[in-house]
């Protein structure tokens, strides 16, 4: 969706002109709209990595410059680089982690899903499941050949885990648990810096953002998991019950997760589907990962 051009101390977002069923970069209007929502979002979390949105100029050789020579022919947004090393993903790669140092991110995020305003919002149910329609669409085409890893079954069990808690889904929703969250809340995101940055927050579809709180993090364990340290998530879990309470029971946790891996897979595979495919290698035994991660939810579902 976008090219990234990296420095040593700072970092330029171009998002690319494309328009899919989820977002619309068609347009310089459209760009300039969601560089600056980009902006306005990511400083929830991340105030001290986002400067602003910079104006790009073509001069009349057509010649790309960021000296003003009339009206913008495009816009950026305009980073702070962060360490790559003190990333959370990068962190538990290498092995480097005590518990100590997430506090701070625990309290960062349970203060921002406290501070957040309720979201009153009808259909998210419905969203949730036109999503998992998406999703099954991706996981059942015949070239990933995903018939003996029981795909169908998971599909089925979480669809029907959706249907069995909507009436819980609305309860939490009309006691004020949905929130205008991050949407992407991954441990590539997470900064372990002095004061934590969480960035790269979702910025082009709204729907996408509005979540339980509780899903949120779920996600994060999810991912967490999938990378060897499944501790972090019930840590995050811990700090988020603490403040905010009201946690969900498991069967909704599991919904929850499993809907989460399922859609992570989802996104795997369709890498597949990209011309020319990058790190074709990467993507298959990624999926497989996620859809055992499903399974394990799945069982406290039906459990």
């Amino acid at each position: 969706m976008s090219w990234v051009f990296l420095t040593d101390d700072w970092v330029l977002k171009l998002k690319k002109p494309v328009k899919t069923s989820f977002l619309d970069f068609s347009t310089i209007d459209s760009r300039h709209f969601f560089c600056c929502e980009e902006i306005r979002l990511n400083r929830r979390l991340a105030e001290e990595t986002y400067r602003g949105v910079k104006p790009l100029y073509a001069d009349l050789s057509g010649n790309l410059t960021f000296e003003n020579s009339g009206r913008a022919a495009d816009w950026l947004v305009e980073m702070r680089r962060l360490p790559e090393a003190d990333m959370l993903d990068q962190r538990i790669k290498a092995g480097d982690l005590a518990p100590t140092e997430l506090i701070g991110v625990a309290e960062k995020l349970v203060r921002f899903y406290a501070g957040c305003r309720p979201e009153s919002v009808d259909g998210h149910v419905r969203h949730l499941m036109d999503e998992l329609d998406i999703t099954r669409k991706i996981l059942l085409r015949p070239e990933f050949d995903l018939e003996s890893e029981g795909v169908a079954a998971l599909l089925e069990g979480i669809g029907h885990g959706l249907q069995v808690m909507r009436s819980k889904i609305e309860e939490r929703i009309k006691k004020g648990c949905l929130v205008e969250g991050h949407g992407d809340l991954r441990p590539e995101h997470i900064c372990l810096v002095r004061s934590p940055q969480i960035i790269d927050c979702l910025e082009f579809n709204r729907s996408m953002r509005l979540v339980d709180p509780y899903d949120e993090i779920g996600y994060l364990a999810l991912e967490c998991e999938v990378l060897g340290s499944g501790w972090i998530g019930q840590f995050f879990l811990t700090a988020l019950e603490r403040t905010v309470g009201n946690r969900p029971c498991d069967r909704l946790m599991g919904v929850f997760g499993g809907f989460r891996a399922l859609l992570r897979a989802r996104l795997c595979l369709a890498h597949l589907l990209e011309t020319p495919a990058r790190r074709p290698e990467k993507w298959r035994p990624l999926a497989l990962t996620y859809l055992k991660m499903a399974r394990v939810r799945l069982s406290l579902v039906v459990s």
